[in-house]
């Protein structure tokens, strides 16, 4: 009973609400960044928007992160990677990908005017490759032609590297780095070790420095182990879809900040109490370097009131 009572309070004072927030949002998140006590965690979630034009992108990420009060903005990204006009493969490194995105993070940050983090979102070369083609064209690139796939990913991985260095030149403060393929369902073990690893860490290799860099996995356990050696100092990843405790994850990744612990899945038909039971448990076991986030994207048709709940629910 005395060791149950010691966990119970622990959960409880690891997701506590001081009274009064008293600390402003960009001063949480550095604070939680370098594992120091915080009033409460920062804590940001996001879906996508699917907007066409720069404007529209930047006044819908302003108006949701104001009305959910987010202490990290995450810019989402729906523009496309520009397509070649030959064979989809057949690709030139781009210096500027995406400048529509580059014009919303400007926006972006005028509107936010310092108030808060924002961070871009890249998705890595192997979904950017899906995207220009098809899953199944890809694959089948990868089985009669390895070396056109391998050479048009490394051309997204430079492009890529060129955008994110424009994001921080426009006020990104990091990216999140979207690995949706480090599970079975997407790529076998080996084929992910060929195909996609080599260019995501050069990926964040190439962008290293940034204190808000976060990379997000869509991973299962056997693939978790080879992100060790990943530069970057956040990690964001869904435990309630990949079943990874995130206590085995603060065990890999034990200097790392670690972000999420909210059912993205689900997170329509949560509770404000389940909410609250699924965030305390994640600050247990993630300890003081802890950013409460979904998994993943909530749903995009979640309705304002569902999207109200976590920011009720931790005081902001």
């Amino acid at each position: 009973m005395l060791r149950r009572s010691f966990f119970l309070a622990s959960a409880a004072a690891a997701a506590r609400v001081l009274p009064g927030a008293t600390l402003s949002s960009k001063e949480r998140v550095k604070r939680a960044l370098a594992g120091q006590d915080v009033d409460r965690p920062p804590f940001s979630l996001w879906h996508h928007f699917g907007l066409k034009t720069a404007q529209e992108h930047a006044t819908r990420t302003l108006e949701f992160h104001r009305a959910y009060r987010t202490d990290i903005v995450k810019v989402m990204s729906d523009f496309l990677y520009p397509k070649p006009s030959g064979k989809w493969y057949q690709l030139k490194v781009e210096t500027n990908p995406f400048p529509d995105q580059i014009r919303a993070l400007e926006l972006i940050r005028d509107g936010l005017n310092g108030s808060a983090d924002m961070i871009e979102t890249v998705f890595n070369p192997f979904n950017v490759a899906q995207k220009l083609s098809s899953k199944e064209e890809v694959l089948r690139l990868m089985r009669e032609n390895p070396q056109a796939l391998l050479d048009a990913l490394d051309v997204i991985t430079q492009s890529e590297i060129h955008h994110t260095r424009r994001a921080f030149a426009a006020g990104a403060g990091g990216v999140l780095f979207s690995v949706a393929n480090a599970n079975a369902t997407e790529l076998s073990p080996a084929d992910y070790e060929k195909f996609s690893r080599p260019f995501d860490k050069k990926f964040m290799e190439g962008i290293a420095g940034a204190r808000l860099n976060i990379l997000h996995l869509h991973v299962q356990p056997a693939y978790l182990n080879g992100f060790r050696d990943f530069t970057a100092p956040i990690v964001n990843y869904s435990m309630h879809v990949s079943g990874i405790p995130i206590a085995e994850v603060r065990k890999q990744f034990p200097s790392w900040v670690i972000a999420g612990g909210i059912d993205e899945v689900n997170y329509r038909k949560l509770t404000p109490e389940e909410l609250r039971r699924e965030w305390q448990s994640a600050a247990q076991a993630a300890g003081k370097k802890y950013i409460l986030t979904p998994g993943c994207s909530v749903p995009n048709d979640s309705a304002a009131e569902e999207l109200a709940r976590l920011p009720k629910i931790v005081g902001a």
